[in-house]
């Protein structure tokens, strides 16, 4: 599985990254999680809002940062 936090590096993006990261640690999963801040990268996915989650290139969560329980829910947890 790939997950791909995009966004400029704004606080909400980097709150995002973090709580995705923590979730991905304490359950020992086999992810590879990238952070995009292209802006050329970040509007090829077509989104008007950050931070947005991508999970094996779809789109998952865009304009809002998630909560724990809508990331496990991602993870299939």
């Amino acid at each position: 599985m790939e997950i791909k936090v995009l966004g400029p590096g704004c606080a909400k993006c980097k709150t995002t990254f973090k709580a995705i990261e923590k979730v991905i640690k304490e359950n020992n999963l086999d992810v590879k999680l990238t952070k995009v801040e292209d802006i050329m990268q970040i509007m090829q996915y077509n989104i008007m809002a950050t931070p947005a989650v991508v999970v094996d290139e779809e789109i998952k969560i865009k304009g809002k940062v998630p909560n724990e329980n809508e990331i496990k829910n991602l993870l299939g947890l």
